[in-house]
Parts: structure tokens; sequence; C-alpha cells
């Protein structure tokens, strides 16, 4: 994609519906996909409002529109259970500003996608665990998403990323990677290769059950990172969850896993020394009784049997991931150092392996906060 310019990004903010001056815009966040900024609006007597400012990635997703309708039927339907139960619709769930068409999206003159939401103030995002509260809020906030959107018709939204968590798809991705080893890179790598290659069984584990019918299609956050959920500076409490480009259908025990193969890491998602890299399980359990009480009962037994499986089975498709981009030349993943992908890469397969030597604890912790 393109480096948006400095014209661009005046266009996008010429056609929002902000008030005021516009006082400060900086670059904001730590993802991988989006551009994103933070914008200051000074408005009088009122004082300063900030918002965020994006541009999506229509490289990685391909239909804008859809995407954004999936985020206004969740947002919406959202904000009415918050009201129904004594919320703050303002902070609990993202709020868009609409572009002066009175669509949710602008597209610039480049063909460019953007779109805006109010900024949550006094409030934070982790992008590690810094101390185990704020893991626990995480996925207590996590879990209550999966509680509030339990009724919601998983099967209207829209598929943003076709097969994003199709781990079986994503395995004949990486085989086909390595056979074109289009950068010239898979004989430096064998070593990840193989341990791809040997855990094929952990790919197709969840397909097959879906496929018999024995675990529901639900909506899911799908990057259900630490860095994904606001805490409020003052009560500590996790207070909304954010980046919702990829809800849609999907398997719970997905973004339970999501959220242990990034949040009970010991170890920064890009290290390099792998001695430093393992599974919490002080961490593991707090994320568990956390979002086991979030969902509050909505799960059934079977997805709640399978949280383990989902931390491993998404730590490995991550891992897998990143080292099909970097044989395909760092294309999707935004690197800041030669290797980047290769480093992600070699701290999944790390966890997935401190993981397997930990089953038997984490399906007791599992056992023990399932009530079974």
């Amino acid at each position: 994609m393109e480096r948006v310019s400095e014209l661009q990004i005046r266009e996008a903010i010429a056609n929002f519906n902000f008030m005021g001056r516009l006082k400060e815009r900086r670059p904001f966040g730590s993802g991988h996909i989006n551009d994103t900024y933070l914008l200051t609006f000074e408005i009088g007597d009122m004082g300063d409002m900030s918002v965020i400012l994006q541009r999506m990635n229509r490289e990685i997703f391909t239909k804008p529109v859809e995407l954004m309708e999936n985020i206004v039927g969740v947002t919406s339907y959202l904000r009415e259970r918050i009201i129904e139960n004594g919320g703050d619709p303002e902070r609990e769930t993202l709020n868009i500003i609409p572009a002066k068409d009175g669509k949710a999206y602008f597209v610039d003159s480049k063909g460019e996608y953007w779109r805006s939401y109010k900024f949550i103030t006094d409030a934070k995002c982790c992008d590690r665990v810094e101390k185990p509260e704020d893991f626990y809020e995480s996925a207590l906030a996590f879990g209550n998403f999966q509680r509030l959107l339990a009724d919601y018709p998983a099967d209207t939204l829209h598929e943003t990323i076709r097969g994003f968590h199709d781990t079986r798809a994503r395995f004949e991705v990486f085989r086909q990677a390595v056979e074109k080893d289009v950068c010239g890179r898979a004989d430096s790598v064998r070593k990840e290769i193989e341990f791809v290659l040997s855990h094929e069984d952990v790919a197709n584990v969840f397909g097959k059950l879906q496929e018999n019918g024995e675990v529901p299609l639900r909506v899911t956050h799908n990057d259900t990172k630490l860095n994904n959920i606001m805490i409020d500076n003052t009560t500590g409490k996790g207070i909304c969850v954010i980046d919702l480009d990829t809800v849609m259908p999907g398997l719970v025990m997905n973004d339970f896993g999501d959220s242990i193969r990034f949040g009970a890491s010991t170890a920064a998602e890009d290290e390099q020394d792998l001695s430093k890299v393992s599974c919490s399980m002080e961490l593991f359990e707090i994320y568990v009784k956390g979002f086991l009480e979030g969902c509050a009962g909505s799960l059934t037994p079977k997805e709640v049997e399978l949280l383990p499986m989902g931390a491993k089975v998404m730590t490995y498709e991550c891992g897998m991931r990143f080292l099909t981009d970097y044989l395909e030349g760092d294309h999707y993943f935004k690197i800041h150092r030669e290797g980047h992908n290769l480093d992600r890469a070699r701290t999944q397969f790390k966890l997935v392996e401190d993981m397997e030597n930990k089953w038997d604890t984490m399906m007791e912790i599992v056992r023990r906060y399932g009530g079974f």
C-alpha cells in the first residue's frame, strides 16, 4: 500500500463532521495494518476534543464498505445492550463519527477509505501485560463482549477477510509458500518449516469440529490482543473493546487463544532471545478466570473444554502466518528490521512447545474455572 500523503490526510480531515479548530495531529498506536492518527480539536469554551482518524488498508481489507457495515451493526447493537445494562455507551463501545455525506467512511481522491471514531479519554491500551490486573480486566472485557453479542445473528456479518482463522487453509498457503520460495529464504529456515509441517494436526482440529456441528458459530473479534482493550486510568477497569476490523463469524476458542498467545507470553512478540519466551501459567489462569466470568455462562461446555486448544491453535497459526509472510517477502505485516517476521514466527513456535509441555496444567485450570 502506498504511503499516505499530506494531501490525503488533509482531504480526509476536511470531509468528516469534526467540530472546532484542529490543534494537533500525530500518528497514533502500534498496529501493524492501518494508518492511524490522533487529532485534537479546540472547541471554544468547551475545551479540547480528540478523535481517531484511520486510513483502512485496502490491500488487506478488500471490501471496506462491508467491513464498516459490520462495525456499524455491532457497535449499534452493543450500544443498545450497554444502555439496557445501565452502562455508558460513550465509553464502553466505539462511536463512529460520520463523514459529511452521512456515510460511516470517506473515500478520498485516490480511492482510499477513511473512518473516524470518538477518542476514549482517560483510558489506555497496554502493548504488554504490565500488571496481572490489566490482563484480568482484558479477559473480563472480551468475555463480556461475547456475552453481550451472544444473541447477535453471527451469520448476518460479512467475512471481512475470507478464511481469516481457517487454519487448514492457512496451512495450505504456507505449504505453497515453501514450494514457491519466491525470495530464496526456505533453506535458511528449514527447522521452522519442519515445525509447522509436523503440527498439521493442530491446523485441522477446529475445522473438523465445526463440520461436525460440535462448536457453534459466534460473533468473534478475531484480534483479541491486550492492546485492543481500553483500560480506564482511574478505575483500572477494562471498559471498551476496540479495533473491530476483523469482527465476523468465528469460533470463541480462537478469540480466547489469541489473547493467551499475546498476553500470557513472558516476552514480546518479536523477542529474539527465545530463552525469555514461555507461556505463563499464572497469566493463563488469570485470563481463564476473567474470561469465563465475563462470558457468564454463555459458552457451551465443549467450548470451555477447548479453550486450551484455542491457545495452541492460534499461537501455531500466527507463527505460521509470520513465517509465510517472511517466505513471501514481508508484504502483509509491517516490519521494522531485517528478519522481523522470522523473529515473530520463532517466538510463536517456542510458545507452542511450552504449551505442549504444560498441557495438563492448562487443562486442569480450565476444568477448575469451567466447573467440570
